[in-house]
């Protein structure tokens, strides 16, 4: 119901500024004001008694969407009414000229995929848990079980802070789970959204700064099943139920048993050799995962014999690629209108 809801207070926005295009006098601008602003019969207002509908967990979501929808609304109108009762228009204006175009903008892509994947964990249940992006080597490193000496810390050229003994950016959002660990007790569920930093070299699939999200589950009898539970069903709510996924065994420091996530092909479904978005595989590569380490709870102050978790992070600008089949990374950070309009 939360997902028809939005949908369509979209559809509602895109139809007001086709209104508001033809609003061509004060008798035209009350009629559009009463349809969408109107107490009793007004479309937002209307949207606003559908709350009560709405579950719970989902009303947050769905009010703040309505109030953005209202406050829309009514800055669009106080604009037209500046333009209707300034002293120039009364007096020169031409009415002769065409009608005045509004640009409206809209949401980065980054943002936009960043939000969609949020909204869906948050329904599943999950916080939303923040840190900084200047971390100390031990939260960053140490604490996730790579000391100095792990190859993977090769892996992840790190930027360091110049005369400050011990900080750096952080390479991922993993830190998040580690303060939030040492912070809070189990049961544990949170997704940790961010802007990380590593020394790449910018190309078409690397850049010195990027974006994650990455998850934690805690609490007693954890296990594989609800791990891929769960990952089943936000890959599907993302891409649509008709994807499978793959489990392949990998190793990351932090996690074990670990997993790189593969999902088929929502494009060709593997029937196409020269599919632009799976390269004729029929499967893409998309988050990594696995069982939290037991040294990671250890050093978190987390009984290890009792309590076991899951955790997993995908990068957003690469679900962003995979989504909407953009090419080449830097085309995200370029801000070029052309591309940034297809989707406001």
């Amino acid at each position: 119901m939360i997902d028809e809801l939005l949908n369509e207070i979209e559809d509602i926005k895109k139809n007001f500024l086709k209104e508001v295009k033809s609003i061509q006098s004060h008798m035209d601008l009350k009629y559009v004001r009463d349809k969408y602003l109107g107490r009793k019969k007004g479309i937002v207002a209307a949207l606003l008694k559908r709350l009560k509908e709405i579950s719970n967990e989902n009303k947050p979501i769905a009010g703040k969407h309505i109030n953005q929808l209202k406050l829309f609304v009514e800055k669009t109108f106080n604009e037209i009414n500046e333009i209707y009762n300034s002293d120039k228009i009364n007096s020169d204006f031409d009415y002769t000229l065409p009608e005045i175009e509004f640009s409206v903008g809209g949401f980065h892509l980054i943002s936009h995929i960043k939000q969609r994947i949020e909204n869906i964990f948050i329904s599943m249940g999950y916080h939303i848990a923040y840190g900084p992006e200047m971390e100390t080597e031990y939260n960053n490193f140490e604490a996730l079980n790579i000391p100095d000496y792990h190859p993977a810390r090769d892996e992840q050229d790190t930027f360091f802070i110049k005369d400050e003994k011990d900080l750096i950016l952080r390479t991922h959002t993993s830190p998040v789970q580690i303060r939030y660990m040492k912070s809070h007790k189990p049961p544990i569920k949170i997704i940790s959204p961010g802007k990380v930093f590593r020394k790449d070299e910018p190309d078409s699939t690397h850049s010195p700064v990027f974006h994650q999200i990455e998850g934690l589950v805690v609490d007693k009898g954890i296990n594989f099943s609800h791990l891929k539970g769960t990952l089943e069903l936000f890959i599907k709510s993302f891409f649509g139920r008709d994807v499978s996924l793959r489990f392949r065994p990998s190793y990351f420091p932090f996690t074990e048993p670990s997993a790189e996530v593969d999902m088929s092909c929502f494009l060709c479904k593997g029937e196409d050799e020269s599919c632009k978005i799976c390269k004729g595989t029929g499967w893409l590569e998309i988050l990594g995962s696995g069982m939290v380490h037991p040294v990671v709870l250890e050093n978190c102050g987390i009984d290890s014999e009792e309590f076991s978790g899951f955790a997993f992070g995908m990068g957003i600008e690469r679900i962003a690629m995979i989504k909407y089949g953009v090419t080449d990374l830097r085309l995200l950070y370029d801000n070029d209108l052309r591309l940034l309009k297809q989707f406001g």
